[in-house]
Protein backbone atom coordinates (compact mmCIF):
# COMPACT_ATOMS: atom_id res chain seq x y z
CA UNK A 1 0.00 0.00 0.00
CA UNK A 2 0.98 3.68 -0.64
CA UNK A 3 -0.42 6.63 0.60
CA UNK A 4 1.36 8.80 -2.25
CA UNK A 5 0.35 8.21 -6.12
CA UNK A 6 3.50 9.54 -7.00
CA UNK A 7 2.92 11.03 -10.93
CA UNK A 8 0.49 8.50 -11.80
CA UNK A 9 -2.67 9.70 -13.35
CA UNK A 10 -6.08 8.78 -11.75
CA UNK A 11 -9.24 9.04 -13.05
CA UNK A 12 -12.74 8.96 -11.34
CA UNK A 13 -14.58 8.32 -14.59
CA UNK A 14 -13.56 11.17 -17.07
CA UNK A 15 -12.28 13.34 -14.22
CA UNK A 16 -8.72 13.58 -13.69
CA UNK A 17 -8.57 13.33 -9.80
CA UNK A 18 -4.44 12.85 -9.34
CA UNK A 19 -4.17 16.14 -7.03
CA UNK A 20 -7.38 15.00 -4.97
CA UNK A 21 -5.36 11.53 -4.22
CA UNK A 22 -4.51 10.22 -0.65
CA UNK A 23 -4.30 7.06 -0.52
CA UNK A 24 -3.11 3.93 -3.44
CA UNK A 25 -3.59 0.53 -3.63
CA UNK A 26 -2.72 -2.14 -6.13
CA UNK A 27 -6.46 -1.78 -7.14
CA UNK A 28 -8.17 1.27 -5.41
CA UNK A 29 -7.51 5.09 -4.93
CA UNK A 30 -8.84 7.63 -2.63
CA UNK A 31 -9.55 10.80 -2.78
CA UNK A 32 -10.93 14.25 -1.05
CA UNK A 33 -14.18 15.43 -2.19
CA UNK A 34 -14.95 18.50 -4.18
CA UNK A 35 -17.88 19.17 -2.26
CA UNK A 36 -18.08 17.54 1.41
CA UNK A 37 -21.51 16.78 3.20
CA UNK A 38 -19.35 16.85 6.38
CA UNK A 39 -15.93 17.38 7.21
CA UNK A 40 -14.19 14.39 6.35
CA UNK A 41 -16.20 13.04 3.71
CA UNK A 42 -14.15 11.28 1.02
CA UNK A 43 -14.47 8.79 -1.90
CA UNK A 44 -12.65 5.65 -2.60
CA UNK A 45 -13.07 4.04 -5.97
CA UNK A 46 -10.99 1.14 -7.81
CA UNK A 47 -8.29 2.09 -10.13
CA UNK A 48 -10.23 0.56 -13.05
CA UNK A 49 -13.13 2.57 -14.32
CA UNK A 50 -16.38 0.01 -14.14
CA UNK A 51 -19.85 1.69 -13.44
CA UNK A 52 -20.86 -1.09 -11.31
CA UNK A 53 -19.80 -3.20 -7.94
CA UNK A 54 -21.05 -6.71 -10.25
CA UNK A 55 -18.21 -5.24 -13.25
CA UNK A 56 -15.44 -5.85 -10.38
CA UNK A 57 -13.49 -8.85 -9.84
CA UNK A 58 -13.24 -10.50 -6.79
CA UNK A 59 -9.96 -8.99 -5.97
CA UNK A 60 -11.33 -5.60 -6.88
CA UNK A 61 -14.12 -6.05 -4.34
CA UNK A 62 -11.79 -7.34 -1.87
CA UNK A 63 -9.32 -4.37 -2.13
CA UNK A 64 -11.83 -1.71 -2.39
CA UNK A 65 -13.55 -2.56 0.97
CA UNK A 66 -9.96 -3.17 2.50
CA UNK A 67 -8.86 0.71 1.57
CA UNK A 68 -12.29 1.63 2.94
CA UNK A 69 -12.50 -0.03 6.67
CA UNK A 70 -8.29 1.03 6.67
CA UNK A 71 -9.26 4.93 5.82
CA UNK A 72 -11.95 4.87 8.28
CA UNK A 73 -9.22 4.42 11.06
CA UNK A 74 -7.05 7.38 10.30
CA UNK A 75 -10.74 9.28 9.72
CA UNK A 76 -11.79 8.17 12.84
CA UNK A 77 -8.49 9.60 14.79
CA UNK A 78 -8.55 12.60 12.52
CA UNK A 79 -12.03 13.27 12.73
CA UNK A 80 -12.99 12.10 15.94
CA UNK A 81 -15.87 10.22 14.38
CA UNK A 82 -18.38 8.00 16.61
CA UNK A 83 -19.66 6.35 13.98
CA UNK A 84 -19.65 6.35 9.39
CA UNK A 85 -22.01 6.12 6.78
CA UNK A 86 -19.99 3.98 4.23
CA UNK A 87 -22.77 4.58 0.70
CA UNK A 88 -22.54 2.87 -2.10
CA UNK A 89 -24.64 4.22 -5.31
CA UNK A 90 -24.87 1.23 -7.29
CA UNK A 91 -26.29 2.82 -10.89
CA UNK A 92 -28.07 5.43 -12.06
CA UNK A 93 -31.69 4.96 -10.52
CA UNK A 94 -29.79 4.34 -6.96
CA UNK A 95 -28.49 8.33 -7.44
CA UNK A 96 -24.94 7.07 -8.90
CA UNK A 97 -23.82 10.30 -10.90
CA UNK A 98 -20.47 9.28 -11.60
CA UNK A 99 -20.68 6.32 -13.74
CA UNK A 100 -16.96 4.79 -11.70
CA UNK A 101 -17.71 2.58 -8.54
CA UNK A 102 -17.41 4.87 -5.30
CA UNK A 103 -17.91 4.66 -1.84
CA UNK A 104 -18.96 7.76 0.02
CA UNK A 105 -16.57 7.28 3.68
CA UNK A 106 -18.25 9.95 5.58
CA UNK A 107 -17.05 10.47 9.17
CA UNK A 108 -19.75 11.06 11.48
CA UNK A 109 -20.42 12.64 15.44
CA UNK A 110 -23.30 11.68 17.17
CA UNK A 111 -23.99 15.55 17.43
CA UNK A 112 -24.07 16.79 13.73
CA UNK A 113 -27.16 15.20 12.80
CA UNK A 114 -28.91 17.33 15.00
CA UNK A 115 -31.61 14.82 15.19
CA UNK A 116 -32.53 15.56 11.38
CA UNK A 117 -30.03 13.04 9.58
CA UNK A 118 -30.54 13.95 5.91
CA UNK A 119 -27.27 12.20 4.89
CA UNK A 120 -29.13 9.46 2.59
CA UNK A 121 -31.69 12.25 1.23
CA UNK A 122 -28.16 14.15 0.44
CA UNK A 123 -26.22 11.47 -1.15
CA UNK A 124 -29.09 10.99 -3.44
CA UNK A 125 -30.00 14.67 -4.44
CA UNK A 126 -28.42 17.12 -6.08
CA UNK A 127 -25.94 18.20 -3.13
CA UNK A 128 -24.34 14.29 -3.42
CA UNK A 129 -24.50 15.07 -7.16
CA UNK A 130 -20.66 14.06 -7.45
CA UNK A 131 -20.51 14.24 -11.44
CA UNK A 132 -21.97 17.48 -11.79
CA UNK A 133 -19.64 19.19 -8.96
CA UNK A 134 -16.78 17.57 -11.11
CA UNK A 135 -18.20 18.70 -14.21
CA UNK A 136 -18.60 22.44 -13.10
CA UNK A 137 -15.07 22.61 -11.44
CA UNK A 138 -13.76 21.66 -14.93
CA UNK A 139 -15.44 23.97 -16.48
CA UNK A 140 -13.79 26.85 -13.75
CA UNK A 141 -17.67 27.08 -12.00
CA UNK A 142 -16.80 28.28 -8.88
CA UNK A 143 -16.09 22.58 8.74
CA UNK A 144 -18.81 23.17 10.17
CA UNK A 145 -21.38 20.97 12.12
CA UNK A 146 -24.48 22.47 10.73
CA UNK A 147 -26.39 20.21 7.90
CA UNK A 148 -25.53 22.93 4.92
CA UNK A 149 -27.85 23.76 2.17
CA UNK A 150 -26.18 22.55 -0.97
CA UNK A 151 -25.87 26.13 -2.66
CA UNK A 152 -24.19 26.77 0.50
CA UNK A 153 -21.25 23.97 -0.08
CA UNK A 154 -18.96 25.59 -2.67
CA UNK A 155 -16.69 23.51 -4.36
CA UNK A 156 -13.47 23.92 -2.65
CA UNK A 157 -10.44 24.26 -5.56
CA UNK A 158 -7.96 22.14 -6.69
CA UNK A 159 -4.79 23.75 -4.13
CA UNK A 160 -7.17 23.32 -1.19
CA UNK A 161 -8.11 19.62 -2.30
CA UNK A 162 -4.33 19.22 -2.85
CA UNK A 163 -3.57 20.31 -0.04
CA UNK A 164 -6.07 18.35 2.41
CA UNK A 165 -4.61 15.02 0.28
CA UNK A 166 -1.35 15.47 1.14
CA UNK A 167 -2.52 15.70 4.98
CA UNK A 168 -4.01 12.72 5.01
CA UNK A 169 -1.51 10.97 3.28
CA UNK A 170 0.75 11.55 5.93
CA UNK A 171 -1.92 10.95 8.34
CA UNK A 172 -2.10 7.43 7.13
CA UNK A 173 1.48 7.20 6.48
CA UNK A 174 2.02 8.39 10.70
CA UNK A 175 -0.41 5.22 11.27
CA UNK A 176 0.96 3.29 9.26
CA UNK A 177 3.92 3.52 10.90
CA UNK A 178 2.87 3.42 14.02
CA UNK A 179 1.47 0.01 13.74
CA UNK A 180 4.46 -1.41 11.98
CA UNK A 181 2.90 -1.82 9.08
CA UNK A 182 0.34 -4.39 9.37
CA UNK A 183 -2.64 -2.45 7.74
Amino acid sequence: MSSFPGRRLIHFAKFDVTSQVFHITKHSFAIVNLKPLLPGHILVSPLAVKPSLSDLSHDEVSDLFTTVTRIQRTLKRLYKADAFNVAVQDGEAAGQSVSHVHCHVIPRQREDAGGDDKIHQWLEGEEGNVGRHQDQAVRGAKAKKEWAQDEDRKPRGKSEMAAEAKWLSEEMEKDEREEGGKL
